[in-house]
């Protein structure tokens, strides 16, 4: 008997056992655990700022909006290997999925915002995102005296700013999580959940090293790693990652490792978003990250069991918008 059907007979057998397990072994052996449904603190607040998520007044050009590198209906992302901003400006940097994002431990790929309420800030004011400014998305909504009733219902204020925005943004956004995935399912105790494949799937993403990363209720988001560690990862992309104060190279491709949660639904993936499919991405992590060249057959089932991830989607009615006034500043897509 070969070394390689020996390590897939273990394999299968291992898979077996797993499926098998009690919820409660489950629960407690495991390097993950469930993604926790969502309790919203402020009900009114997630309601206004679901409505500011979605309104592209908060842009220069009235045109994007959060929802538009974050679309809720593509798993949080755009799919696209970059996201498009002001005045047709190709980002530098794949769009990380909003969903379960309230989970990680810092916001961007590089972690420069602390929270969900930090980061709101970043793209309204950012010149390749929504190309405003803080004053002037903030005079915007005081010229809609349905935004101004409505802040002033939540936050008990006449003086609209920049922190009421961002603060009600974020409580929409720790709202956005998938729970009941059907791996989910299988680590609460249904062992009927998952395929055999899947289950041996997991089981190599777990031999493989991968947890070692990908852990935690959101399978990443907690922690910083060097995109390259056996092999360097070479792009031309201009995104290379954190650097520190004096711009030394020691930090390059360090990134915040991404969530893993609903991946079927994130393509393209990386920061730069070089890896098309989910098979791609499991063969490039292998080699440069694990030093190990996955055979067609052992990448197929991790991504069979990365497909189980899938939890279900954050389900509301979209809101209307209160209308524009005389007052509000005419949007300006071309300056």
């Amino acid at each position: 008997m070969t070394p390689k059907i020996a390590w897939t007979l273990r394999a299968i057998a291992a898979a077996a056992v797993l499926g098998s397990s009690m919820a409660a072994v489950a629960q407690s052996d495991e390097p993950v655990s469930p993604v926790p449904a969502p309790k919203a603190v402020n009900p009114a607040a997630v309601e206004l700022g679901k409505k500011l998520f979605f309104d592209p007044r908060l842009s220069k050009s009235g045109f994007i909006s959060c929802n538009s590198c974050h679309n809720l209906s593509m798993g949080g992302s755009d799919n696209l290997k970059t996201s498009i901003g002001h005045n047709w400006q190709r980002g530098p940097i794949n769009s990380p999925t909003v969903l379960n994002s309230r989970m990680n431990l810092a916001q961007f790929w590089d972690g420069r915002a602390k929270d969900l309420k930090e980061q709101a800030g970043g793209p309204i004011a950012n010149p390749g995102e929504m190309a405003f400014t803080h004053e002037l998305a903030v005079e915007t909504l005081r010229s809609i005296p349905g935004y101004v009733e409505e802040f002033k219902q939540v936050f008990n204020t006449d003086q609209l700013s920049i922190d009421e925005v961002t603060t009600a943004i974020a409580a929409f956004e720790e709202t956005l999580v998938t729970p009941n995935s059907r791996f989910d399912q299988w680590l609460d105790g249904d062992k009927t959940a998952l395929t055999r494949d899947e289950l041996t799937g997991y089981q190599l993403f777990k031999e493989s090293g991968c947890v070692a990363c990908h852990n935690g209720p959101n399978f990443g988001g907690n922690s910083f790693q060097k995109m390259g560690l056996v092999q360097p990862y070479k792009t031309a992309n201009t995104a290379q990652g954190r650097m520190d104060v004096t711009g030394k190279d020691i930090d390059r491709f360090n990134f915040k490792v991404p969530t893993l949660r609903n991946v079927e639904l994130t393509y393209p993936y990386f920061h730069d978003g070089e890896a098309e499919t989910l098979t791609q991405a499991v063969d490039v992590m292998g080699r440069l990250q694990l030093g190990r060249e996955f055979s067609t057959d052992e990448n197929a089932r991790i991504v069979a069991f990365l497909k189980t991830l899938t939890g279900q989607q954050p389900q509301f009615t979209l809101p209307i918008l209160p209308p524009s006034s005389d007052k509000t500043p005419k949007p300006r897509p071309f300056d």
